[in-house]
């Protein structure tokens, strides 16, 4: 049992670990995906006779603003995620309960991670934003691999877990 819960905090440090690097890397190096942020709302690659480019947002502050937007969601992430890795790994001894409990941050993370990467980058950047049609500036394999890892994770972190059955005397 205690195999599972070291399993399920080591994953969910992986996916912290994940979204600590990709937010400092965002600000550490704001250009280089700012400009990807800004070309998917402007819609400036998509089909050129897409008639959807009514939906384009060609205010500068606005592009910076769903930026900031998209890098404190990555850091509340990570942070939830780190978070709830330690309070796993505080209760990894204790009994199915209090183990249970303690995942309640790394579902805050996991949860988070997913609406950023599946209805941020994949619902609203493919579909609403048309990134789906851009060749140059279309993050929708990377969203749905990253979104697929951190469903299965949460799938996976909320089976609950139980206390072990301790064997009867003879």
């Amino acid at each position: 049992m205690l195999t599972i819960r070291y399993s399920k905090l080591i994953l969910l440090a992986a996916v912290s670990f994940y979204a600590t690097l990709v937010a400092f890397g965002n600000i550490t190096d704001y250009q280089t995906n700012f400009d990807f942020v800004q070309h998917v709302l402007m819609m400036d690659t998509i089909f050129p006779d897409a008639t959807i480019k009514y939906r384009a947002i060609n205010n500068p502050m606005l592009h910076h603003l769903f930026y900031l937007i998209i890098i404190i969601t990555e850091c509340v992430i990570a942070a939830a995620g780190w978070y709830g890795s330690w309070m796993m790994l505080c209760a990894r001894k204790q009994s199915a309960k209090t183990f249970n409990h303690a995942k309640r941050w790394g579902v805050i993370a996991l949860t988070l991670a997913f609406i950023l990467w599946q209805v941020g980058f994949m619902s609203v950047g493919g579909e609403w934003f048309g990134m789906w049609m851009s060749k140059t500036w279309n993050g929708l394999n990377a969203s749905f691999r990253i979104f697929t890892m951190v469903i299965l994770i949460l799938i996976y972190l909320i089976i609950p877990d139980r206390d072990e059955k301790k064997p009867e005397s003879a």
